[in-house]
């Protein structure tokens, strides 16, 4: 039986946008908080986790394999979550299948803290995450002693049986990939010896920050674009606090609806600002956005900033691919204000999109397309042709299960002529929960379709 279809429609409100909110924590570093403290010894607290879906489906995984995670309300800090770890190779076998639901990211971390661990579990997911590929963390975990059995193409349903002793690996990433970089080490936490791993295109670096954070040795060397990150294995992980960020991922969808609805004037604060995370902030620089940081602090070891954002016109740019790693998830709402700008913007190096929750390249020129907007794919690339003024909009989107879609194409809808409806809205909730609700607030008009 299918799951009901939540349709929205967004459409321009009858003023701007105003106000400050209040983005939820960053999905990357809750998914690596809640792993890294059931891998350590002792109880690590964290605050302002993501309590998305996504991040959810880790929690009760880590249950699974045998930690103690709950969560209660501090007075000074809101919700407070409590991991009470296993220590490394302290992990137990879960008693039945994991469900990831849509998360990619938990699914691919996972496989590399069981790849090392001699245990036997079953991963799947949902609907999107049983079509995305698992074999590009299969085959490099496969060197360190797991066994793996999938459907064809690597697909879940996924059956892995972690290694006995396992092996400290040596792998150059083909394609840049925080989540196969991560993968990789968090199999080496387990291996004795020193496990190495070459990027050719820095990605983000939460996984390195956060081993760091919970006491193991990690060294990291530029090499060209790249890097060469050496983790020491079978360090003691110790319990420590993880304050998460604002994700800037969630942060970019009011952003830019504050950059095109017109006079608006939004804050958003305690937004991470990590050097590899932030190619939307470079971008929106380029094309003339209104955009300030203030208050510069420290988190956790992650750097963070209050946003100030104000509408305005903007221009079109050229997008180097050597960009994408630090904005792979940016693309679609970035393509929506390329298509309130003026000129052609060009995105190059988009490869990565088409293994995301949806083939998103497409689905993203698909939305624009919909709306009234010139756009057209040359291999990698996406082209978009703004004009300087809103676009028609009027169009119906098909989100194919993908939450980042479904707030692109809502956000698009506040600043178009006409309303701009979504197929489904529902899994929003995955990764930005209460997001209808705070644009709203707002003063956006998102509704029911």
């Amino acid at each position: 039986m299918n799951p009901p279809h939540h349709p929205y429609r967004s459409r321009r409100s009858a003023s701007a946008l105003t106000g400050t909110i209040a983005v939820p924590g960053d999905k990357s570093i809750s998914h690596r908080a809640l792993m890294f403290g059931a891998l350590a010894v002792g109880e690590t607290r964290i605050t302002g986790l993501l309590t998305g879906e996504d991040v959810l489906r880790t929690a009760a995984a880590m249950r699974a394999l045998g930690a103690d995670v709950t969560h209660d309300a501090d007075g000074t800090h809101g919700e407070v979550w409590r991991v009470s770890g296993r220590g490394i190779g302290g992990l137990t076998e879960p008693e039945d299948v994991l469900d990831m639901g849509n998360s990619g990211t938990a699914a691919r971390l996972l496989c590399g803290i069981l790849a090392s661990h001699p245990l036997f579990a079953v991963m799947t997911g949902d609907g999107s995450l049983r079509r995305r590929p698992m074999r590009r963390v299969m085959d490099p975990l496969a060197a360190c002693g797991a066994r793996f059995a999938a459907r064809d193409g690597g697909r879940l349903p996924l059956a892995i049986e972690g290694a006995r002793e396992a092996m400290p690996l040596d792998y150059r990433v083909p394609v840049p990939s925080a989540q196969v970089k991560s993968a990789v080490l968090l199999a080496g936490l387990n291996a004795r010896g020193t496990t190495r791993v070459e990027e050719p295109e820095a990605t983000r670096d939460h996984s390195e920050n956060m081993l760091r954070h919970f006491g193991a040795t990690v060294r990291v060397e530029v090499a060209g674009h790249g890097r060469i990150i050496e983790l020491d294995g079978q360090p003691e992980l110790k319990a420590a606090d993880v304050v998460v960020p604002s994700d800037p991922s969630s942060a970019a969808f009011p952003l830019v609806a504050g950059l095109l609805v017109p006079d608006s004037r939004l804050t958003i604060p305690a937004v991470g600002l990590n050097p590899l995370r932030t190619g939307l902030f470079a971008c929106l620089a380029e094309m003339g956005a209104n955009v300030a940081v203030r208050n510069r602090r420290l988190e956790g070891g992650e750097p963070v900033g209050d946003l100030d954002v104000s509408a305005g016109p903007l221009r079109a740019i050229d997008v180097p691919p050597e960009r994408a790693p630090s904005m792979i998830d940016e693309y679609p709402v970035l393509a929506v204000a390329a298509a309130f700008a003026q000129g052609t913007t060009r995105m190059r190096g988009l490869k990565e999109l088409r293994v995301k929750e949806s083939d998103r390249l497409s689905a993203t020129a698909a939305m624009l397309a919909a709306n009234g907007v010139r756009v057209e794919i040359e291999g990698d690339d996406m082209i978009v042709h703004g004009t300087g003024s809103p676009p028609a909009g009027g169009g119906s989107v098909a989100t194919h299960m993908d939450h980042r879609i479904a707030m692109s194409a809502l956000v698009f809808g506040l600043a178009t002529t006409d309303p701009v409806t979504v197929d489904d809205a529902g899994f929003i909730e995955t990764s930005f929960p209460r997001f209808i609700e705070l644009m709203n607030g707002l003063g956006a008009d998102i509704r029911p379709a």
